[in-house]
Parts: C-alpha cells; sequence; structure tokens
C-alpha cells in the first residue's frame, strides 16, 4: 500500500514519484485533486500539448478494454504515453484496471486517475492501496497549516506582509476547496500591489462569502437587539438559499464565547472592554462594538438561557424541516429582543 498523505505530497513529487506509473487521486478537494493531477503529469515527462502522447478520458468515456489499449499503445513519434482518466466516483472499469496493473505496471506509459470522494472500502480504493505499484493519494479540504503554506507563499513572491487580525480573517474565508482558494489568495495580492502591508480592511474589501456575510449579519443583529436588521438579514439569507443551521450554528459559537467572557467578567470583576483585549482578538474589527455592547447586556445566567433556547431550537428544525424558517426566526426575534430591552436598560 503505497498511500501519499497530505504533508507528504510535496516531498513524494520531488524524489519518488517517477517511480510510480499509476497514481489515484480521489478526495472531497475537487480543486486539490486537479492540481496535484497536473503537478503529477508534468512530471511524467509526457508534452501535455502533445494531442498524440495524452489521451483525456471523461467518466462517459471509460472503458477498461479502451484504456488498456491506450496504455499500450505507441505514440505517433515514439516516446512516453499518458492516460488521465477523470471520473465522478466509484467506477467499477476504473476500479477493473487498477487491479490489472496492480501486478504488472505498464512500461512506457503513465495513468492518472482523478476522482472524487472514494470512501474507505469502495473498489478503486481498495485496488489502490493494495497495490504498492499504485500510488494513491488523497485530497482533503486544507488545514489551517496548509492555508497558512498557501497564503505565505502568494504573499512573499509578491513581497507583501499581513497584519495578524487580517490573517485570521482570511483564514476564515477560505478552504474547502485548494482552486477556489487559490483565486481568492491570488485576487487579495492583485488587490495589494502598491502596498506594503495587508490588512483586515483589504481582505474584507476584497474576499467575502455571500452567505457567510449574511449569517453574521443576522447574528449581529441578534446581538445587537436590531430587530429592522435581523428581518433583513434573514431575508438576504433566504435570497441566497443559505441554511437556517449556519445561522443558529453562528448564534451558537457567539453567543459560547459571549458565555465564556461574561464568566470571566463576573469572576475577576473586570471590564468588558479588558476581556475583549484578552478573548475578542480575533473578532473581526467591525464586529468588536456590537460585541463589546453585547458584554454589557447579557449576564452569565441569560447566556446560559440563550444557548439552551438554540440547542432546542436546532433540534426543533430537525424535527420539522418543513417549519424550520418560522421556528428559527421566532428564536432569533426573542433573542433579539431580550437584546434590545437590556441595551436600552444600559
Amino acid at each position: 500500500m503505497t498511500e501519499i498523505k497530505s504533508h507528504q505530497f510535496d516531498g513524494f513529487l520531488r524524489q519518488d514519484a517517477r517511480k510510480y506509473r499509476v497514481f489515484l487521486i480521489y478526495g472531497p478537494d475537487r480543486g486539490l485533486v486537479s492540481e496535484r493531477a497536473v503537478l503529477i503529469a508534468k512530471g511524467t515527462g509526457v508534452p501535455l500539448d502533445d494531442a498524440f502522447a495524452v489521451m483525456k478520458l471523461d467518466s462517459g468515456d471509460i472503458d477498461a478494454g479502451r484504456i488498456m489499449d491506450e496504455m499500450g499503445a505507441i505514440g505517433l513519434f515514439g516516446g512516453e504515453r499518458l492516460v488521465w482518466a477523470r471520473a465522478g466516483g466509484n467506477d467499477k472499469a476504473l476500479a477493473d484496471v487498477l487491479k490489472m496493473l496492480a501486478d504488472s505496471p505498464p512500461e512506457g506509459a503513465s495513468l492518472i486517475i482523478e476522482a472524487g470522494e472514494l470512501r474507505k472500502g469502495t473498489a478503486m480504493r481498495k485496488a489502490a492501496e493494495s497495490a504498492r505499484s499504485i500510488a494513491a493519494i488523497p485530497c482533503y479540504a486544507d488545514d489551517a497549516r496548509a492555508l497558512n503554506a498557501l497564503i505565505d507563499q502568494a504573499l512573499s513572491d509578491a513581497s507583501l506582509r499581513i497584519t495578524p487580525p487580517a490573517r485570521q480573517l482570511l483564514l476564515s474565508l477560505i478552504g474547502g476547496d485548494r482552486l477556489a482558494t487559490r483565486n481568492e489568495i491570488d485576487k487579495l495580492v492583485l488587490y495589494g500591489r502598491g502596498l506594503d502591508v495587508i490588512t483586515e480592511e483589504h481582505v474584507a474589501a476584497v474576499i467575502g462569502d455571500a452567505s457567510a456575510i449574511s449569517a453574521d449579519d443576522a447574528v449581529d443583529a441578534v446581538l445587537s437587539g436590531d430587530m429592522a436588521a435581523l428581518r433583513h438579514a434573514m431575508a438576504k439569507t433566504a435570497q441566497s438559499k443559505t441554511p437556517i443551521f449556519l445561522i443558529l450554528n453562528g448564534c451558537i459559537r457567539q453567543f459560547h464565547l459571549l458565555d465564556q467572557m461574561r464568566a470571566e467578567m463576573e469572576s475577576k470583576r473586570l471590564p468588558a472592554s479588558q476581556v475583549m483585549q484578552t478573548h475578542g482578538r480575533h473578532i473581526f474589527f467591525k464586529r468588536k462594538p456590537i460585541f463589546e455592547r453585547a458584554l454589557g447586556a447579557w449576564n452569565s445566567a441569560a447566556t446560559a438561557r440563550a444557548l439552551r433556547l438554540l440547542a432546542d431550537t436546532v433540534l426543533k428544525t430537525r424535527q420539522y424541516p418543513e417549519l424550520e424558517e418560522s421556528i428559527a426566526m421566532q428564536t432569533l426575534l426573542s433573542l433579539s429582543l431580550r437584546s434590545n430591552r437590556a441595551v436600552t436598560r444600559a
């Protein structure tokens, strides 16, 4: 079994990739699957612009016999050949090909298979992972370490720096798909030309997830007690088809943080501003005033009740999915009204 884990890939590409002829590159991050397939293809030494040396097959064209014929064919001008197949998921024909090539790796040809997410035990994974001659390369969403490396490389190439809060904001907006992540970072680098340092304002101006922004707007409206803003934010989330659970989860995260910070205020008798300096450094700068006011408006008992209410609401939306919007809206309006009254009294 030759499985190349994410942190091993760069070293594998430099040192060991040429020892293999067959590669299965799969995973939920299709952008990363595509990127790594291109890097492997370049490493084969086959000219990728030579239509006689490279045969590309999409899922509708995949046939075990055809692939084996292509692997054994001789290029018009001789030299190495590359067969590059893109599958949507587990494919019986490709599993059969992998089994056939496991014991007798091809000579003079390479096979790259791109696939989506393959569960452990599926035929393609079993065929690849049981053969020492096949490199299986899973591609999962980038973790913080990988994302930071991408950011550092792009900024270094452009001679740019980034503030820690801007980096945190950027990390919260990227990930999930390598291709989309690179596009967003490249967009930020292009925007930053002529600047010395990238700040939070620059990141917010250039990069944004519409659904995340709408969800944040709804959470902010709850914390600030602005019911008109809450209705507007919920209308935006409906238009963008943002899942209701994103808003409820956002509220739960913020109330957990509020509960933690409020407990420290009460136990150590600290002002909200001091607790914000300690625990609020990662909060987006435009949201900090809202959060600081909420710290003054909500005590520990109230945040505990809010968290119980939100947990009950999540449960009810799962029990009655056809009513989830109404159930969630009732809870959010209730919390917003509580915030409004507390802020008004303060």
